[in-house]
């Protein structure tokens, strides 16, 4: 059975709601939504609130968890194209119709847009009871890495389909609600991400991982935290990497993660540290025994390793969008390039090289920064949406009882 960290105290600010979270992937799935749902549900357990996870089953012997105010009901998954170690949850509405009819939530929170997701979204629609989703991934982005980029309208179609459908879709950015609605998409909401500033702080550097590296304490260590995959334009990072070392040879490049691209990057740059996939202290051991944080991804919805490398106290580089966006101001607490404009990405690399007084006060700076980014105050806001959901559509909540259950 998943072990349930279920908080020892309540923040009962606000009526208690029976919430149903549906999501595709979940800890200890290594993810921005899986760690976003999972901060989700630690801090709505907090404030008294009793949730019921439907998951697709993440291996054999994976077991529905039922404790205090949580318990899952598990259903059937397939992997994913293109991210075999995430499933996909098959379509289950007739068993989440069976399920809501005896222990009906006060809301249904849909995290991903699966045939999982889609058969939540039917069987609440069904039984009348609102629904919110959450918008975490660019998938139709995705296309032209894949080798479907003839499929990016259907699916930019069905995503808003599926949004527009629910009471509300809830985003982690101005930006990106402001892109939404653009785009077509109704009741579009910001809810912006936490960070673990506890986990995550420049005080957990490593000399002896470090040296692990054949870095000194002045050597500049450039690091990269990502799903090592063709969507998070890595070669980027590469070009940047390689223009630094002509300023400054003794820099190192360390890749944190793990992916289908590992294996020829691994395989074409033999001088780039490749750590491989680390989790929890580990994690932000890396993290903090890093100087440079390089992120050139273009296809996120915020972007969870951005403020994770600013709370490690890391002069952070990124594209001027996403949670970068938000948080970093160019030169006072991290460095922003142009989106998409791989030339200023490597520009701005490069004036980072060999300028640590530079990157320390950038990395200082941008710690104080996200300090008072606490979860607490982001789960505030999520609860606020969902009391106001369930408001709205006339909905009196109660108390069912809670079971552990699989399909």
């Amino acid at each position: 059975m998943r072990a349930m960290n279920t908080p020892n105290e309540t923040l009962q600010v606000a009526p208690a709601l029976s919430i149903a979270l549906v999501t595709e992937t979940y800890v200890p799935e290594v993810n921005g939504v899986a760690i976003t749902i999972g901060r989700m549900v630690h801090g709505l357990l907090k404030r008294g609130h009793r949730i019921h996870m439907i998951r697709p089953r993440q291996g054999k012997q994976d077991a529905p968890a039922a404790e205090g105010s949580y318990a899952e009901t598990l259903v059937s998954g397939m992997p994913i194209p293109g991210y075999p170690e995430l499933k996909s949850g098959l379509p289950a509405k007739n068993l989440l119709l069976k399920l809501w009819r005896t222990q009906r939530p006060d809301v249904v929170h849909i995290a991903t847009e699966g045939p999982l997701g889609w058969s939540a979204l039917s069987a609440a629609r069904k039984l009348g009871i609102p629904v919110c989703t959450d918008f975490h991934t660019n998938f139709h982005n995705y296309t032209q890495h894949y080798g479907i980029g003839m499929l990016k309208k259907p699916i930019a179609a069905y995503l808003r389909h599926f949004h527009n459908k629910a009471a509300c879709t809830l985003v982690p950015t101005a930006s990106l609600q402001q892109q939404l609605e653009h785009e077509g998409y109704q009741n579009v909401l910001v809810v912006s991400r936490g960070v673990d500033t506890e986990l995550f702080h420049p005080a957990k550097r490593d000399a002896e991982l470090r040296a692990s590296w054949n870095a000194s304490e002045d050597t500049p260590v450039v690091m990269l935290v990502s799903r090592i995959a063709p969507e998070k334009n890595l070669q980027v990072v590469i070009q940047a990497f390689e223009q630094m070392r002509k300023i400054n040879p003794l820099l190192r490049l360390v890749m944190v993660g793990d992916g289908p691209a590992r294996a020829e990057l691994q395989k074409q740059h033999p001088q780039v540290i490749f750590a491989g996939m680390q989790t929890g202290e580990a994690l932000a051991r890396h993290y903090a025994s890093g100087d440079i944080f390089l992120y050139p991804s273009l296809t996120e919805t915020y972007g969870n390793v951005t403020v994770e490398a600013m709370a490690s106290g890391l002069a952070t580089l990124a594209y001027n969008y996403a949670a970068a966006q938000q948080h970093i101001k160019h030169d006072v607490n991290g460095l922003l390039a142009t989106f998409a404009d791989s030339d200023a990405f490597v520009a701005e690399a490069r004036t980072l090289a060999n300028d640590l007084p530079r990157v320390r006060r950038l990395g200082k700076t941008a710690r104080d920064t996200v300090e008072s980014l606490t979860w607490e105050h982001i789960m505030g806001q999520m609860e606020a949406v969902l009391l106001d959901t369930v408001r709205s559509q006339g909905v009196d909540h109660g108390q069912p009882e809670l079971s552990a259950a699989t399909d």
